[in-house]
């Protein structure tokens, strides 16, 4: 979308029915329809007796509720009547308001809106559509619901609608816009490993992998294109082929159908989910709009079950969020290869320590006297990991994190848009802090669940949602993998932690070769941290994050835990 413009000079309009005034008249009882708007003119500073008008001072302070009124009546009651100039003209953005609504009914080929607002809350003011999609002989009814805020526009402070692309359509991101036709993509009928039909009434969380998925393969599934009204995605350099984009950004979303009006034929396209384990974790996530969460098998990197709690956007697989104290268990081989750290040894761990005109602390300022290195990650010392930085160089957490767990390549290719881990070069404070997974260091659940089945395994398997047969594509590697006795130390880290550190209350109950790793991660303008869980048992490898929820063990933990039980 274009950027904020002020108006430097207003349009005389018309006078209907009253002078240098503007009123919306309500019809009682005949609802939002009866509204109609009278522009009496005079909107140019000058009066219509030819004088000119004192010139007057920009207005501030919150917008009042007459003015959240007056101006969603204005743009509403233009928008409903099609006069598309006068509802871009409410907004502070006429260039972007006037291209979308002119799409509206030109190219999504929504007829004859009925908009009705429901009570304002403070300047945001909620509303919603019925119209008819209408397509050569075919036509839908369309109806959903959606919200305008009122702010002060940029200059002189007039009232006016804050203009974005989900004003129209929630589904809408700025840039994109709504087409009715031939799809263009086939759909597809997902399944999973069983041959069960993959839907998102049975699985909410798989909207966005859904998709996905017939971005990817509508085309070569075999199926047929049929009409339907759909949001199609404002291209920013990003590519189609499930890898994500590039330059460390997560995966363009794919288009989005919100209403058929015939349908096509479906191809199939068969994924790695279980049905009972995604089942799981769409329990598990329930009611939690922060929680997402990934299960792997280790050994194959085949993806059984990801779920989000918040299903407008897949943080499971695009999220891009500082992954806190998860991180250390790539740190902890890095320092272990460079004989910085050995599980047995005295490894210091104070409440403080300074890097890079930073002061970095441990959770509530605790310390280790005469402690180990085992002691350190089990209980999740940041001080014992930013002691080491100085020891390392600028990009020895880059390389291996890219090296040998695959990560910050650009290179992942899961079957639908991921983003892959960014893991940058960094020096001085930022490179401390990277070490504790804050900083630059940016990761999602399906990033973190591969870590652990990497430590699991000994190699790097790159996650995948639809098999690789498929369609021929080639799946990313790691370069080299850690050696027998750094591997051996890791996995005995995250074992002890599973059984006496940070995670032990969360796995409590899960039974054979486990291992976990807490994390919390700092962001700001956050009461509480970010809560990540990292574990393994057997062949099965989970992550999970729970945002604004405080202490990874005690949040996001039980969640991966429970989908290890099930696994």
């Amino acid at each position: 979308m274009g950027s904020r413009r002020a108006a430097g000079g207003r349009r005389k309009k018309a006078s209907a029915a009253v002078v240098g005034t503007v009123a919306a008249v309500v019809v009682a009882g005949a609802g939002f329809g009866a509204w109609a708007l009278y522009d009496g003119g005079g909107d140019d500073g000058t009066a219509r007796g030819g004088s000119a008008a004192p010139e007057k001072r920009a207005k501030t302070g919150p917008v009042t509720a007459a003015e959240v009124t007056a101006t969603a009546q204005r743009f509403l009651t233009a928008w409903q009547r099609g006069d598309v100039p006068a509802a871009a003209a409410a907004t502070d953005d006429p260039e972007a308001a006037t291209a979308l609504l002119t799409g509206y009914a030109k190219d999504a080929r929504v007829k004859a809106p009925v908009l009705t607002p429901g009570a304002p809350a403070g300047a945001k003011v909620p509303f919603s559509v019925k119209a008819t999609v209408a397509w050569k002989d075919t036509a839908e009814p369309l109806a959903y619901d959606s919200a305008l805020t009122v702010v002060r526009r940029a200059g002189d402070g007039e009232p006016r609608v804050d203009w974005h692309a989900a004003v129209v359509h929630p589904a809408l991101r700025d840039g994109d816009k709504l087409v009715t036709g031939e799809s263009g993509t086939p759909p597809v009928k997902a399944l999973d490993r069983s041959g069960g039909e993959i839907t998102a009434a049975k699985y909410p969380s798989l909207g966005t992998v859904l998709d996905g998925l017939r971005a990817k393969y509508g085309k070569k599934a075999g199926g047929s294109a049929g009409i339907e009204l759909r949001v199609v995605r404002h291209e920013e350099g990003g590519d189609d082929d499930g890898k994500g984009a590039k330059g460390g950004e997560a995966g363009e979303a794919a288009d989005k159908t919100l209403l058929e009006l015939r349908p096509g034929t479906p191809g199939t396209v068969k994924t790695t989910l279980d049905p009972a384990l995604q089942a799981a974790a769409e329990e598990q996530v329930e009611g939690k709009a922060d929680a997402s969460v990934v299960l792997l098998r280790a050994s194959t990197g085949e993806i059984l079950a990801v779920a989000n709690g918040g299903h407008g956007f897949n943080t499971a697989f695009q999220g891009s969020l500082a992954p806190g104290s998860t991180m250390k268990v790539v740190t902890s081989s890095l320092l272990i290869e460079k004989k910085l750290a050995s599980i047995d040894k005295p490894h210091p761990c104070p409440k403080y320590v300074s890097y890079g005109g930073w002061k970095f602390q441990n959770d509530d300022k605790f310390e280790i006297k005469d402690g180990t290195f085992l002691a350190s990650f089990a209980r999740s010392c940041n001080t014992a990991f930013i002691s080491q930085a100085g020891k390392l160089k600028d990009d020895d957490l880059t390389r291996q994190a890219q090296q040998v767990f695959g990560l910050g390549r650009d290179d992942w290719a899961i079957g639908v848009p991921s983003f892959d881990g960014a893991v940058p070069v960094q020096s001085a404070a930022q490179k401390a802090a990277s070490l504790i997974g804050q900083g630059g260091v940016r990761m999602n659940p399906l990033n973190m669940a591969s870590v652990a089945a990497t430590v699991k395994t000994g190699t790097f398997h790159q996650p995948y949602l639809v098999s690789p047969k498929v369609d021929g594509r080639a799946l990313a590697t790691a370069s080299r993998a850690m050696s027998p006795a750094t591997l051996s130390q890791l996995r005995r880290l995250m074992a002890y932690t599973a059984a006496s550190g940070t995670a032990a209350e969360a796995m409590a109950g899960v039974g054979g070769d486990v291992g976990a790793k807490t994390g919390s991660a700092e962001v700001d303008g956050q009461d509480k941290p970010n809560g990540w869980f990292t574990a393994y048992r057997d062949d099965l490898a989970s992550a999970g994050v729970v945002q604004r929820g405080g202490h990874g063990g005690d949040t996001a933990g039980p969640i991966v835990a429970a989908l290890l039980k099930r696994g």
